[in-house]
């Protein structure tokens, strides 16, 4: 076979070859046809506009674009990743499943190595390595699902998701607030009454008749006391703030921080066993177990606080306002969504 000297291969064949050798063998002949003809048509009308035949060639290939680029619309074939159409989709579910499923999975790792009696270090890095990979793991098969549905057609046929006004976050109404204020502001009365008077008010009693503190002395002992009483103001102040004061990264991150903050040291407390006085547990007659189920159930608190608070706060992130989201709607829309694709 004689092969095509190179001289007279011209710059449409370079150009339509290049597009066709990405295409299917099927469809190949028909593009050529069409796609020689409409360079040549636009090539003509340069000429007969007075141009050089060389340069309106040139200039017809420059403006059709890359041959890949081209061969893909002519196959409807996507060049990204996820497209502009089940993008905010994506987006939102796999937002919704960091903020739910991460904590959830990290927090219940940490239950089961605090049951095994294993060091807070220990609790810790076991929790954060399984959340770092939980969340590589959701990113990744998240996205693999919806490459493949952006390349198959059939699989989006369904209606485009409509938004509407009723979508939008509703103000919180000077009822609400006021509402949200006197709680708190009961919440942080009730539990520094209740850290301050320990000491000195109790139903327990030594030898001497001193009162027997709830809570351990090691509180007092280390100073620890007086960062859980800042950490619960803290959270109080930022509880008013979100009340009358916009919304801003800079307080929303503050927020998160005394939130997340206050429910690790909590954690550690119950984890270390720091929290319940062994001579009142004693004198009360308390079997071991009271106080474990005690330090139990303040983890598991603890580790809902989390979970609640990076939830809000990338909500907070994604609306640029104080929202509380609505667990129900975000179960709702994620298992409609899943089920949609």
């Amino acid at each position: 076979m004689t092969a095509t000297p190179t001289a007279n291969v011209t710059l449409t064949d370079r150009y339509v070859n290049s597009t066709l050798r990405s295409l299917p063998a099927h469809q190949r002949a028909d593009i050529e046809r069409e796609l020689r003809a409409s360079i040549a048509d636009a090539v003509d009308g340069r000429v007969e506009a007075g141009g050089d035949p060389a340069e309106a060639e040139r200039a017809v290939l420059v403006e059709l674009g890359d041959p890949a680029r081209l061969a893909a619309r002519y196959a409807d074939r996507p060049l990204h990743l996820i497209g502009p159409t089940l993008y905010l989709d994506y987006i939102r579910l796999v937002t919704a499943l960091l903020v739910t499923v991460v904590p959830a999975v990290a927090g219940a790792v940490g239950f089961a190595r605090i049951l095994q009696d294993q060091t807070v270090g220990q609790v810790i890095t076991g929790a954060m390595g399984t959340a770092a990979t939980t969340g590589i793991h959701i990113v990744f098969w998240t996205t693999l699902l919806f490459a493949v549905i952006e390349r198959t057609p059939s699989l989006r046929t369904g209606p485009a998701r409509q938004w509407t006004p009723d979508s939008l976050p509703q103000p919180p109404t000077r009822k609400a607030r006021r509402g949200t204020i006197i709680g708190a502001t009961v919440a942080l009365v009730l539990v520094t009454a209740f850290v301050l008077f320990s000491p000195v008010v109790s139903t327990e009693t030594d030898a001497d008749g001193d009162p027997i503190a709830i809570l351990s002395p090691w509180l007092w002992d280390s100073g620890m006391v007086y960062v859980v009483l800042g950490l619960v103001a803290g959270g109080f102040g930022i509880t008013v703030a979100k009340q009358y004061v916009r919304w801003s990264p800079s307080l929303a991150l503050v927020g998160a921080a005394f939130g997340i903050g206050s429910a690790t040291l909590l954690i550690w407390l119950a984890a270390d066993d720091k929290l319940i006085n062994p001579a009142f547990a004693a004198a009360a007659g308390w079997p071991a177990e009271v106080t474990e189920w005690i330090g139990i159930g303040l983890i598991v608190v603890a580790v809902l606080t989390v979970v609640q608070t990076v939830v809000e706060t990338v909500a907070g992130f994604v609306a640029r306002s104080w929202v509380t989201p609505d667990w129900h709607n975000m179960i709702h829309t994620i298992v409609d969504g899943v089920a949609r694709r």
